[in-house]
C-alpha cells in the first residue's frame, strides 16, 4: 500500500521496523541523527548561495576547487551550477569537445550546452581576447621543459586583470545580440560596395 502511494520514495521494511522501534522508545524527532564524517552534500540554499558568492569572488573556480572550498561533493557542485545557478557549457565545436567520449558524458550528465557556429571567432571570447594576451608574454621565448611553459602561461593568465575577462564576456553577448538581430549574418555581410 505504501509503495503505491510514495512509489521510490517508500522506506524499506527493515527502515520502518527501524523507525517504528526508536518512536517506540521515547524519540519524538524524524530528522536524521547527526552522523560523524563529512557533512552532508545535498543541494540547500545555504550551499547554493555560498557557491554563487564564491562564483562572484572568483569566477575563474573549477568545480574541484569549489567543491573542496566548500566540502561538497563535485557531483553536487555541478548539479547546483547547472540546475540552482543556471550555468551552461559554451560549446566551440573544437575537435576535443567533439570526441564521442566527450558527447557521451555531457549526454549522461544532462550538460546543456550553447552550440557555437563554426569559423566564428567573433563569437568565440578565447579567440578575440585570451590567446592574444596569453601569446604576447611568451613571443620569444625559449623554453627548458613543458613546466616552465606551464608556470609562464600560468603568469599570463594571472596578469590579465578580472575587470578585463568581465568586459570582454560583455562584449560577446553584445555581439550574440548584433548577431541575432541580424539574422546570423555577419557585419558587412550586406554592405553594397558598388554604390
Amino acid at each position: 500500500m505504501l509503495q503505491k502511494c510514495y512509489g521510490d520514495d517508500t522506506l524499506s521494511k527493515t527502515q520502518v521496523y527501524q523507525c517504528y522501534e526508536r518512536f517506540k522508545s521515547g524519540r519524538e524527532a524524524v530528522e536524521d541523527d547527526a552522523r560523524p564524517g563529512r557533512p552532508s552534500t545535498s543541494k540547500t540554499d545555504e550551499n547554493v548561495d555560498e557557491i554563487r558568492q564564491l562564483l562572484i569572488e572568483n569566477r575563474k573556480l573549477t568545480i574541484r576547487e569549489i567543491a573542496k572550498t566548500t566540502n561538497i561533493s563535485f557531483g553536487s557542485v555541478q548539479s547546483i551550477l547547472r540546475e540552482d545557478l543556471g550555468l551552461i557549457l559554451h560549446d566551440d565545436n573544437a575537435p576535443s569537445h567533439n570526441a564521442l567520449i566527450i558527447r557521451e558524458f555531457l549526454v549522461k550528465n544532462n550538460t546543456n550546452t550553447i552550440q557555437q557556429p563554426p569559423n566564428s571567432p567573433d563569437l568565440a571570447p578565447c579567440d578575440f581576447f585570451l590567446f592574444d594576451r596569453l601569446k604576447k608574454p611568451l613571443r620569444g621565448t625559449r623554453f627548458e621543459s613543458v613546466e616552465a611553459i606551464k608556470l609562464k602561461s600560468l603568469e599570463a593568465l594571472m596578469a590579465i586583470p578580472k575587470i578585463d575577462f568581465q568586459k570582454s564576456f560583455e562584449g560577446w553577448i553584445k555581439r550574440w545580440h548584433k548577431c541575432i538581430a541580424a539574422d546570423g549574418d555577419f557585419e558587412g555581410d550586406n554592405l553594397n560596395f558598388e554604390e
